[in-house]
């Protein structure tokens, strides 16, 4: 491999790292300029470095973690609706930014920005600001909750706006979005569900099954439609929005859309989302969820709104009000309405429940950074990846963020 120029300086982190095949102690990963430059056994740094073309002797800060300290990848979440005071589906861009500032500060280094359904012409205007959003690099993209969704399973998707697919308005959608628009939540058993899967995966969009009351039949055989189109897209497969959330329970008679799920993310031809903030899913099933699928099927999303980051009171989730107590969101129908916790108290709750905890963190890196075609590019510690690295304790609590080469704090 030729050697890239850098004329940064070199930060080098010592210690215990979470690399691409594990946790290992005495490692060291080498930063120049926004990528990573080495990422390996500490034995190996030296003789990297001098194989590097770093221009002229750089200038090295060497951080030496303690004992239980550990550096990890930066997160990914792949359904956030806002945060710290700010609605995506209703802010500006100098509202956005300043609330994804405050989010990379807070180890997420990487969000995809989600909307929930409301009127076209909110929809497609929220697609306009945020594929600006998208394009200056402070997101990956956009997910789209809507409006295709089963009225019956609505959760706090607003009713009045819910509609079957149709071909028009869903190109209409992925033109707004000026090739940002990721991934889009569906009802697999709406008429016009098989074309928008279609239209969805020939666009490079991926299709995510969710807010549905679909029968186990529809839901798997609408997956592996899913995954049939997005299959030369480098190991991308459908993904499932909040899994148990927005669908109904399983019963032995009427497995419904969660069974179906299930399958399919075990023969790993789908991807769930799982919103480990103990108030969407319970902890021992957070934990089974592990044990069952593997953590190369998970994502750990926060489905986060305005009211993440911040204190109980009244909050937006796109065109609805929403009253927040003792952390938990919720409409005046008492529908859950969105999350409250970031990235890594979603981490920091599934190590608590029992998952292991390079687990957990590969579910919110590693395997979210895949979903979005972005493997190798971000969520993980390797030659070449973008630095987003943070420094943990060994309480898994935050010391410091690095994103894209730069340490960041909220101020």
């Amino acid at each position: 491999m030729k050697p890239v120029s850098h004329t940064r300086p070199v930060t080098v982190i010592r210690g215990r790292v979470l690399l691409e095949n594990g946790l290992a102690e005495d490692s060291a990963v080498a930063v120049a300029g926004t990528e990573i430059l080495y990422a390996g056994s500490e034995n190996g740094l030296d003789a990297a470095l001098a194989a590097a073309d770093l221009s002229s002797e750089p200038a090295v800060n060497d951080i030496r973690l303690a004992r239980g300290q550990l550096a990890v990848p930066g997160l990914v979440d792949l359904h956030c609706h806002g945060g710290y005071g700010v609605d995506f589906p209703s802010a500006d861009v100098a509202a956005a930014r300043t609330a994804l500032h405050r989010m990379h500060a807070a180890g997420t280094t990487t969000v995809l920005a989600s909307l929930v359904t409301a009127a076209p012409a909110d929809l497609l205007s929220g697609l306009e600001m945020l594929s600006g959003l998208a394009a200056a690099g402070d997101i990956a993209g956009i997910h789209l909750e809507g409006p295709f969704l089963a009225a019956a399973r609505c959760g706090a998707q607003d009713p009045r706006w819910l509609r079957s697919p149709d071909r028009e308005f869903a190109a209409a959608l992925i033109a707004a979005g000026k090739g940002y628009l990721r991934t889009m939540t569906y009802a697999p058993e709406l008429p016009g569900a098989d074309e928008l899967v279609d239209l969805l995966t020939s666009h490079s969009v991926v299709p995510s099954l969710g807010h549905t009351a679909a029968s186990a039949d529809d839901a798997g055989a609408s997956l592996a439609r899913a995954a049939a189109g997005l299959s030369t897209q480098a190991g991308r497969v459908p993904t499932v929005t909040h899994l148990f959330n927005g669908m109904d329970p399983i019963h032995h008679r009427a497995p419904g859309a969660v069974t179906a799920a299930l399958r399919a993310a075990r023969a790993g031809s789908a991807v769930v989302e799982l919103i480990a903030d103990n108030t969407h899913l319970d902890p021992f099933v957070v934990a089974s969820m592990f044990e069952l699928l593997g953590a190369e099927n998970i994502v750990l999303v926060t489905d986060a709104m305005a009211a993440a980051g911040l204190a109980d009171g009244s909050y937006r989730l796109g065109p609805a009000e929403v009253q927040v107590r003792n952390g938990v969101a919720r409409l005046d129908s008492g529908s859950i309405a969105g999350g409250t916790a970031g990235m890594l108290d979603l981490v920091r709750n599934s190590v608590a429940a029992g998952v292991p905890l390079e687990s957990a963190l590969r579910s919110a890196s590693e395997v979210p950074a895949r979903v979005l075609g972005k493997a190798g590019q971000i969520g993980s510690l390797s030659v070449g990846a973008a630095a987003d690295i943070l420094l943990l304790d060994a309480d898994l609590r935050l010391l410091r963020v690095l994103r894209r080469g730069v340490w960041i704090s909220e101020a």
